[in-house]
């Protein structure tokens, strides 16, 4: 990585806090910006500082590191702590990158860690000015990084903190947001139809409906994005 991934940490306990921090300091691509002991003093420092990676614990006084995280319009990317594994789903719901059970040894920090920086190195790569932007884009799966052309791609789908690149030869499953998935493809030739879906313009060979038919596979339609596929598919 070119810079390091700037990071808050949000933890209640003064030793849970330190042991974290210390965590931190032995990881090359991260950098401790702030750390903060409640949700209130956290809140201050994403108005004023670019956080690009949050250590959020659950239990916290006031108010909960969830109850927090639905309060962020934007939230950056969220690695939760906590002492109670039930709140794992909720979470997940709210697309964190992973969840450390305290008290968490090193090498499992560091299969989270990594995690996020394989995240936000496929962003940062996703908004790089279209002109710079080749025929292909990369994408991690498990271990490899997978070259894919924009010409294979029939249609991606979103799976909670993952997504599934569909191509004409085989699927890709990677940690990806569809939003960030979105900004990599080019805008002429994909297009949003739905919340979980992505389709290519080329690929759809049909309107069914409320359904979108995509080779031999019908895809959900979202009602407001009928009107602007129609538009779209009648210019070309």
């Amino acid at each position: 990585m070119n810079r390091k991934i700037q990071t808050l940490v949000v933890e209640d306990e003064p030793l849970a806090r330190e042991g974290l921090i210390n965590y931190i300091k032995d990881i090359d691509f991260l950098e401790v910006k702030a750390a903060c002991e409640n949700a209130l003093e956290a809140n201050q420092v994403l108005t004023s500082t670019p956080i690009e990676l949050m250590f959020l614990d659950i239990q916290m006084p006031k108010i909960t590191g969830i109850d927090f995280l639905k309060s962020i319009k934007e939230p950056p990317m969220v690695i939760m702590t906590t002492a109670y594994p039930n709140f794992a789903l909720q979470g997940y719901e709210l697309d964190v990158l992973d969840y450390l059970v305290k008290p968490f040894p090193f090498d499992r920090f560091l299969k989270a860690v990594n995690k996020a920086r394989d995240f936000f190195e496929l962003k940062t790569r996703s908004c790089e000015p279209a002109t710079t932007r080749e025929d292909y884009f990369f994408v991690k799966c498990d271990y490899r990084y997978e070259k894919i052309h924009f010409d294979d791609v029939l249609y991606v789908e979103g799976m909670e903190n993952y997504v599934v690149i569909h191509t004409v030869t085989k699927q890709f499953m990677t940690l990806l947001r569809m939003k960030n998935v979105e900004e990599t493809l080019p805008p002429s030739s994909f297009i949003r139809i739905h919340k979980s879906y992505i389709a290519s313009v080329k690929a759809i060979s049909a309107i069914d409906g409320n359904e979108v038919v995509v080779g031999n596979k019908k895809l959900p339609l979202s009602r407001e994005k009928k009107a602007e596929i129609l538009e779209k598919l009648l210019k070309n």
